[in-house]
Formats: C-alpha cells, sequence, structure tokens
C-alpha cells in the first residue's frame, strides 16, 4: 500500500511540475501587454474636487493643433467648446476661421469649402479613412475626440478596489502620457521589431505602433512662456484629450458633491422623524 500511495503521489508531482512548466512556457511564449504599465502622474482633474487647470488645456491645445493634428482628427468637438479654456467669443471665431470645411451642396448642387465657424467641428486632416491609410503605411490615425477615455490599461488587483474610494478615473491621460514618453527604448532581445514599426512598452496592443515618437524638447513654443520640454509637452496634451473627451467634468463632480450632501442630510432627517415617529410606541 505504500508503494502505492508513493508511486501516485510521485506521478501526481510530475504532472504538477509538467502543468506548471507547460503554463511557464505558454506565459513566456505569450507576452502581456503593455509591457511597462503607465506612469500615474498627478493631474489638477484627479479626485471627487478636481477641476481643469485652462492654461494647461490652452498650451495642450497648442500641442494637438501644432503637432497631433497633422494625422490625427478630433471630430467630435466644435470650435465653440473652446470657450471653455478662457477664450473670448471673438478669439474662438477667429481660431475657427483659420481651418477650412466642406459645406454644401450649393444652388448647383455641388460642395464646397468655405472657412470654419464656431459651430463647426475640428476637421480631420485626411478626406477619408483609405487616404488616412496610404499616408500612414497602411495605419489609421485613431479620432482624438474620446480618445482619453477610451483607452485605459486594467490595473488589476488590489488598485482597483482602493481606486473605487480615491475615485481615480485618470487611466486615460496616463496612458497617453506614458505612450508619448516611451520612446527611445531599446526593445528586450526576444522581442522583434518589423520595420515600420516603433518599440514602445507603453503601447497597449503590442511592443510598437506605426506612429513614430511625435513630440521632442521645444516641438512647439508656448504663448505663456512655460519652457516647451518632451515631459511638459506629453502632460500639457494628455490634460487637453482629457478635457475633449469629458469636456464638462468639472461641473458633473459639481453636482456629485451636492448630491452627496443631499444624500446625507436627507438620510439624517429620515434618522430623527423615525425615533420621532416610534417614541410614542411602547416596546
Amino acid at each position: 500500500m505504500k508503494n502505492i500511495l508513493a508511486t501516485i503521489g510521485a506521478a501526481g508531482l510530475a504532472i504538477a511540475v509538467a502543468v506548471s512548466g507547460a503554463s511557464a512556457a505558454e506565459d513566456a511564449e505569450t507576452p502581456h501587454y503593455p509591457i511597462k504599465k503607465p506612469r500615474e502622474q498627478s493631474w489638477s482633474f484627479a479626485g471627487p474636487f478636481g477641476t481643469y487647470d485652462k492654461g494647461q488645456l490652452q498650451r495642450g491645445l497648442k500641442v494637438y493643433t501644432e503637432v497631433c493634428a497633422a494625422c490625427h482628427s478630433l471630430k467630435r468637438v466644435p470650435f465653440r467648446a473652446l470657450g471653455e479654456l478662457g477664450y473670448t467669443d471673438e478669439q474662438v471665431k477667429s481660431f475657427a476661421a483659420a481651418y477650412e470645411v466642406e459645406d454644401g451642396p450649393n444652388s448647383e448642387g455641388e460642395m464646397f469649402t468655405r472657412p470654419a465657424l464656431p459651430t463647426d467641428t475640428f476637421p480631420g486632416p485626411y478626406s477619408n479613412d483609405e487616404e488616412a491609410k496610404l499616408a500612414n503605411n497602411g495605419a489609421l490615425p485613431p479620432d482624438f475626440s474620446l480618445i482619453a477615455k477610451a483607452r485605459a490599461v486594467e490595473r488589476g488587483f488590489p488598485k482597483f478596489v482602493f481606486d473605487i474610494f480615491t475615485q481615480y478615473a485618470e487611466g486615460g491621460p496616463d496612458y497617453i502620457y506614458s505612450l508619448l514618453m516611451g520612446y527611445g527604448e531599446e526593445p528586450p532581445a526576444n522581442i522583434e521589431i518589423l520595420e515600420g514599426l516603433h518599440y514602445n512598452p507603453y503601447f497597449i496592443a503590442g511592443p510598437a505602433l506605426a506612429m513614430a515618437q511625435p513630440l521632442y524638447d521645444e516641438s512647439v513654443e508656448y504663448d505663456d512662456g512655460t519652457p516647451a520640454t518632451l515631459d511638459q509637452q506629453a502632460r500639457d496634451v494628455s490634460a487637453f484629450l482629457m478635457w475633449a473627451a469629458e469636456p464638462h467634468l468639472g461641473e458633473r463632480k459639481e453636482m456629485g458633491f451636492r448630491v452627496m450632501i443631499f444624500l446625507i442630510l436627507f438620510a439624517a432627517f429620515l434618522y430623527v422623524a423615525k425615533r420621532q415617529v416610534w417614541s410614542r410606541v411602547e416596546h
């Protein structure tokens, strides 16, 4: 009996080792992306009382218009929304007029172009997706309107538990910032980067992406005199894209705070009323 049990135990151990080895081999063959988790940053709009920094949003708009807009559209953001960044109506009209948009048909049934109005949205750099792919070696640059809400890396246990209490919702900006800062690193020896792609350990869909490094030190010149370092530009455009995806974040948080105060006072009122009603009933 002892020999049988020993044989069964040895067989079980061998199976466990084999399964463990197979699992390890599978993990080695199937890497998980992103290779590096996004760097968590400190944002002015973080937390239950966070608000946007208008100066930062204006700088981020400049980075977008002078760098990102060459490939990426912002189709769901109207020019009139820029008034929330601190610009006057005249400045918004002037900014919009610098763009050409397609309109029509006219009385002859033909489409035509005209200067954009504040009611128009940011026009894309390409006429259609096929033209965009042709200009970018087959890759389609995503629209940036909702990118800060659409791109976020799962934080896993136990971080997501703490996120409930801290109201962490900055996964998109953290990811965009990390991606912009992640160029220039050498890929590991076991990762082969195809020609035309660029290694970035923070990319969520693989080890490399078609977009080359878009930002460098002094890629733009800020109107407020802020040094345009790579880190500053990455932070500013990430914050701007968060605003583009959720422009009414401040109002939402303010309303949420008011609702919580109301619920607390209402609960206290119900408790006092309950004590008053049941105080006259014998227990």
